[in-house]
C-alpha cells in the first residue's frame, strides 16, 4: 500500500508540472509565449472593419507660420476674386434690329437700380452728334465718343472709373481694341460690360472684333429685324448702294434688313446691276 501510494503521488506532480506551467521552447518569441498563458480571443471583423485600429492616421506636419501664410494667402485671392467679378453681355444682329435700344434700357435699369454707368461710342459714327447715342426711334443719351477704347480710362479719369460700375459700348464694330478692353475691365477691374454691334458686315462677314468677346460674354442675344420685302424675321443686312468698302456708315438710306431668301436675291440683283454698269461705263470710254 506504501508502495502504491508513492506512486500515485508522483503521478499527482508530474501532471502539474506538464499542464499547470507553459512550455516554452528556444524558438517560441516571447510575446507568443505570453499570450500562451492567456485566454485571447481573436475577433476579425471588429479589427478589420475599424482600420483605426490598426494603423493610425499619418499626420502632416507644417510649420505654423507657413500655415499661416497658405491662410492669408487664400483669403486674400478670395477677396480679390469678390472685388474683380465683373460681367460681359453682348448684344448682336443686324441693321435695325433695337441693338442700340436694347443697350439703352439694360444701361438705364442699372442705373435705376443706383450702379453708375457710362456709355462709349465710335467716334466715326457721327449721325446724330458726338455727345449723344441715339436709337433709330429718337432715344438720346448721353456718351463718350472715342477712337480707341484704350483712351476711356484717360478721359474719364482713374478715380471716375473706379467708380463705375457699368460700361456700355455701342457700334462696338469700330473698336479695334474691343477684345482687350472687355477683358481688363471685367476680369480685373470688375465692370459689368454691355456690347452692342453688328456681328457680321453687308457681305455677311465677321465685322471688326464682335465675334472675339463672344468666348469672353456671360451672355449673347441675337435679335433680329423684320425683312423689308416680304415681312419676316430679317437675319442679314443687304446694302443698296454700290460701294463696296466694309466701313460704310450710313442708314435706311443704304442698308436695309432682310431675310435669307431676300438676301441671296438681292445680292445678285445688285451684282447684275454692277456688271451692267461697269459694262456701260468701259463702253463709253472705249467710245
Amino acid at each position: 500500500m506504501l508502495a502504491i501510494s508513492r506512486m500515485k503521488a508522483l503521478i499527482s506532480a508530474t501532471t502539474f508540472s506538464t499542464y499547470s506551467v507553459p512550455h516554452i521552447s528556444k524558438t517560441t518569441p516571447l510575446a507568443l509565449s505570453s499570450l500562451a498563458s492567456k485566454s485571447f480571443s481573436f475577433n476579425p471583423p471588429t479589427l478589420f472593419q475599424n482600420p483605426n485600429l490598426l494603423l493610425p492616421k499619418p499626420n502632416l506636419f507644417l510649420p505654423k507660420t507657413c500655415i499661416s501664410s497658405v491662410q492669408n494667402r487664400c483669403m486674400q485671392m478670395e477677396t480679390a476674386s469678390r472685388q474683380r467679378s465683373g460681367e460681359i453681355h453682348v448684344i448682336v444682329g443686324p441693321m435695325f434690329a433695337g441693338k442700340t435700344t436694347t443697350l439703352l434700357r439694360k444701361v438705364q435699369s442699372e442705373r435705376g437700380d443706383g450702379r453708375n454707368v457710362a456709355i462709349i461710342k465710335s467716334s466715326k459714327d457721327t449721325r446724330y452728334g458726338l455727345d449723344s447715342i441715339v436709337t433709330h426711334d429718337g432715344v438720346k443719351m448721353p456718351c463718350w465718343a472715342l477712337t480707341h477704347l484704350s483712351a476711356f480710362k484717360q478721359k474719364l479719369s482713374h478715380d471716375a472709373y473706379d467708380q463705375l460700375d457699368v460700361i456700355g459700348i455701342d457700334e462696338a464694330q469700330f473698336f479695334d481694341d474691343l477684345y482687350d478692353f472687355c477683358s481688363e475691365a471685367a476680369d480685373h477691374d470688375g465692370k459689368k460690360v454691355i456690347v452692342a454691334g453688328l456681328d457680321g458686315d453687308y457681305l455677311r462677314r465677321s465685322f471688326g472684333s464682335v465675334l472675339d468677346i463672344i468666348p469672353l460674354a456671360d451672355s449673347v442675344t441675337k435679335l433680329t429685324s423684320r425683312c423689308e420685302l416680304c415681312g419676316n424675321r430679317a437675319f442679314f443686312t443687304l446694302r443698296k448702294t454700290e460701294e463696296m468698302q466694309t466701313e460704310l456708315i450710313g442708314g435706311a438710306e443704304v442698308y436695309m434688313p432682310v431675310c435669307r431668301q431676300h438676301y441671296v436675291g438681292g445680292q445678285v440683283a445688285i451684282e447684275a446691276a454692277r456688271v451692267v454698269l461697269e459694262s456701260r461705263v468701259q463702253c463709253g470710254s472705249y467710245a
